[in-house]
């Protein structure tokens, strides 16, 4: 089975009892390293989330895996919060964090740069708007290559 397969099979398994229990799903990851294969599935809620909440999903997630078990090998299963620095994965992710500071990265360089790292201004669905400096930069959202919160020195 495919990666995207795999993640696409857990997000459906654990979609339901998050959407239930007022979690978002902000990643899933299915990846290897050295050895091993790791399944890390990153959640959150308003306000932030705690150990014990990531013990329970943990939990609900262990279980539905042993029941539909879409991948055949040995692996490690994480959940957790995706920290300070969350990935904005999706168009919904990066209108909630405008005016916030983010760090973006592009596929090709806009004005010179391909990394910018400033305040988030707008994001109308088609461009993000940051501010590096004093200097504003409109970023073509599919040129976006990553992007996420940041902390501020």
């Amino acid at each position: 089975m495919s990666t995207s397969t795999i993640k696409s099979a857990v997000e459906a398994m654990v979609q339901p009892y998050l959407n239930e229990n007022g979690f978002e799903l902000v990643d899933i990851e299915y990846i290897k390293e050295g050895s091993n294969w790791f399944l890390r599935i990153f959640v959150d809620k308003e306000g932030g989330i705690d150990i014990d909440e990531c013990g329970k999903i943990s939990e609900y997630v262990s279980e539905q895996l042993d029941k539909n078990d879409p991948i055949s090998g040995a692996y490690f299963l994480e959940v957790s919060s995706p920290g300070a620095e969350r990935p904005l994965k999706k168009p919904d992710d990066v209108r909630k964090a405008v005016g916030k500071y983010v760090f973006i990265t592009t596929y090709e360089p806009v004005d010179g740069a391909k990394e910018f790292e400033g305040t988030l201004l707008s994001f109308d669905g088609d461009t993000v708007a940051i501010k590096v400096g004093k200097k504003e930069h409109r970023i073509p959202y599919d040129k976006v290559a990553s992007a996420r919160l940041a902390i501020q020195f």
